[in-house]
């Protein structure tokens, strides 16, 4: 089952995806990109845009900046979340100092997730 999206939103994911931030990078690149179930970038769900997305296990990864952790920025994510929910999708988050501190435990806690929702070989 398709997910819906607003397609006006795809030019700006196609630009965040070109403009990707340090850890954002780090986490395609060295993880991500590789893993033996498709990881999508920017993707665009309903009318959000998330960091990465696995369809097949119908998981987003998220990475939080230092703007995630003010109060109406943590409202809004909150509000997303829930939305994102509803559609049966699970949310992991990881802040940025996660992948810069703890890059190995970030990936150890997506593959784990991955591998309760979906059977990988």
């Amino acid at each position: 089952m398709s997910l819906p999206y607003n397609n006006k939103l795809i030019p700006y994911a196609k630009e965040l995806r070109k403009n990707a931030t340090p850890w954002e990078r780090k986490l395609w690149f060295y993880f991500l990109k590789d893993y033996n179930v498709r990881f999508q970038r920017q993707k665009v769900i309903g009318d959000f845009i998330v960091d990465f997305y696995c369809h097949k296990a119908k998981l987003i990864v998220e990475l939080d900046g230092g703007g995630h952790y003010f109060e109406q920025q943590m409202d809004y994510d909150e509000k997303r979340t829930k939305i994102l929910e509803k559609n049966n999708l699970k949310i992991l988050r990881f802040s940025n100092v996660d992948i810069d501190e703890n890059f190995y435990e970030v990936c150890s806690v997506i593959d784990k997730e991955l591998k309760t929702r979906i059977d990988i070989r």
